[in-house]
This record gives C-alpha cells, structure tokens and sequence, in this order.
C-alpha cells in the first residue's frame, strides 16, 4: 500500500498518541521504571502493567530487575527514569549525597519476613510469646541468607540482631542469594534461616520446612510503623523536566494500589500468570499480608522518613553522625493524582 504524504503524516501521528479510557489523547512515552525484586511486595508495580494501567496513561513501561541497592543505582546513574523502593536506601543515598526525590508512598509497612528452619526453631524453644528482642539474640552465630546487600532485606535482618544485643556485623553470617535459592538452600541445612520478602517465607512456613521468627507486616516490630516501605523515587530533574510522565506514572500506580486495597482476589487473578509455578495455595496464603501492607494515603510521611532513618541506624547501615539533616526537597506530593 503507497501512503500520499497527507496520508503519512497522519498514520505517524495516530502511532504516537494514546488515547485512554477518560478520551485524552496523548503521547506514548517510554519509561524505565527498575524493581529490586519480582516477589509480591512489587506487585502493584506488576499489576499496573499486567492491567493495562500504564497503557492507559499512554505509558510503555520496562520494568527491569536490578536487585537491592542496584536498582536506586540506576536512578542515579540515569539508566532507569524511577525505582520503587524503601526509605531506608532512599536516605543512605542522600545521606552520601545523591538527593533523590520520592514522589509518593504506596506501602507504609515493609513486606520482610526472617524464617528460620524448622529444626533450629525448635531447638531454640522458641514460642509464639518470646518479644523480638529475645528473638534477635537466638540468631548469635547462625547463618541467614538474604537478597541484596544494603537493601531492606539486610536490614531488617541486622534490626532484628540489634534488637537482640548482637552485632550484626560479627555475630550472625549471611549468605547472599535470590529468593529462588532460598528455600532449597534451607531444606538442605546450608542456612539456619533466611530472610527476604513474601511469598518465599510464606513457602517456608507452608511446607513446613520452616518457622516465623520475626514479620515485619505483621508487626513484629511496631516501633518503625509507619514507614516508608514503597516509595516512588526519581531524580528531582525528571519531574521538572516532564511533570505530566511523573503524574500518569503515579496515577497508574495509585490505581494498581487501590484494586489491591480494595478488591485483592481480583487483583490476584490478574498477577498468576506472572507467578505461574507457584501454587493458589501460597500466593493466597501470602496475598492477604502483601495487600494490608499498602498505603490509604500515598503521599511520602514525615514519619516513615525518621523511622527508616531509625533502621539505618539500628541496623548500623548508617552512622549517626551522617544522618540527613533535613526530609526538606527529599519528597513532595505535587504529582499524586
């Protein structure tokens, strides 16, 4: 088929605009948004995609997997437009001078759980009752594996030795690795426990390898409540550069958070293909804790801010000495829908 030139014009034109449910015509704009992990705590990231909410905003989104700190790494470095991670990476990088900014917060609980095998459980007579910091103190000289040095997965697995007494640095091994290798790595008794986010604890606990040690959704630790579990960060340049790619980014997420919130199963059905070797048992055994861990109020707390900076602290990520002065240009909710 020859096209006049008219007639080409016009089929460019109707191949870089998108028009979405509300009628308003835009361009498509590519963006990278990199995610530290593929477990449930990023499925509202997954389901905007898988549900069709970032087409809807005219956005064509990639979502690579750059694990733990690498992802933020990529922000900086220019590589990927935004990330979604915790405050706790968020404020080390401003702490060591990379400002980013944090345009929203779609989880104020961090979905990081610490199982321990079953048999080490046992013998450690741990019970339902024993408060965290006993907990803690049980990990002296045991070795946990974790996803991602300097991530929030290595955090609260340092919180919880801290809040034991123990030095985090010297009293408890770790052995980096992905959440896969996690469960296979327990089962043949080369870790004690491990820790990462959902559903690979609930795996462990399902299948009666391992035991529950300490939840942070679930509140093992209510002291860091609220926290800054899920923030949006990007470069402050992005969004002076190009406000409306920050507010349809955010307006796809904020929908993505709402399905959750408000119809889980629904929004499950949309995100097991993606989870397809995992069983419907696990994945609705996990869902629920996942969904109650998002936020109602996406705008970035104050409070998640200082207690984020609080587990830095704790965990010895972050020395007092270099904690951030001041949140002030570090978030804004001028892009929330």
């Amino acid at each position: 088929m020859r096209f006049g030139l008219r007639s080409l014009a016009a089929a460019l034109c109707a191949a870089s605009v998108m028009v979405p449910p509300g009628g308003r015509a835009q361009p498509v704009q590519d963006v990278v948004l990199a995610l530290p992990t593929t477990t449930l705590t990023f499925g509202d990231a997954f389901l905007a995609e898988d549900a069709g909410f970032f087409k809807d905003e005219g956005l064509k989104v990639s979502l690579p997997i750059l694990v733990g700190v690498a992802s933020v790494n990529a922000v900086i470095n220019g590589s990927a437009d935004f990330t979604i991670g915790t405050g706790p990476v968020f404020l080390r990088a401003a702490a060591h001078g990379q400002r980013l900014l944090a345009i929203a917060n779609l989880a104020d609980r961090p979905n990081i759980e610490l199982v321990l095998r079953k048999d080490v459980y046992e013998a450690l007579k741990i019970n339902d009752r024993l408060p965290l910091a006993e907990r803690g103190r049980l990990l002296k000289g045991k070795t946990i594996a974790i996803q991602g040095v300097g991530s929030i997965v290595h955090a609260w697995e340092r919180l919880v030795a801290a809040r034991g007494g123990l030095d985090p640095e010297t009293d408890v091994r770790i052995a980096p690795m992905e959440p896969p290798s996690m469960l296979p790595a327990l089962e043949s008794k080369a870790v004690d426990g491990y820790a990462t986010s959902l559903p690979y604890t609930t795996e462990a606990v399902l299948r009666g390898v391992g035991r529950m040690l300490a939840s942070a959704p679930q509140g093992a630790a209510p002291d860091i409540l609220p926290f800054a579990a899920g923030l949006v960060i990007t470069k402050p340049e992005t969004c002076r550069a190009d406000k409306d790619k920050c507010v349809r980014l955010v307006r796809a997420l904020a929908r993505a958070v709402k399905l959750i919130r408000e119809r889980p199963g629904e929004a499950l059905n949309v995100l097991r293909p993606r989870y397809k070797t995992m069983s419907a048992a696990l994945l609705e055994a996990a869902w629920p804790t996942v969904a109650k861990a998002l936020a109602a109020d996406l705008r970035v707390d104050a409070r998640g801010l200082e207690n984020s900076e609080k587990v830095n602290i704790e965990a010895k990520l972050l020395d007092p000495k270099d904690k951030v002065g001041s949140y002030d240009g570090l978030y804004t909710d001028a892009y929330l829908p």
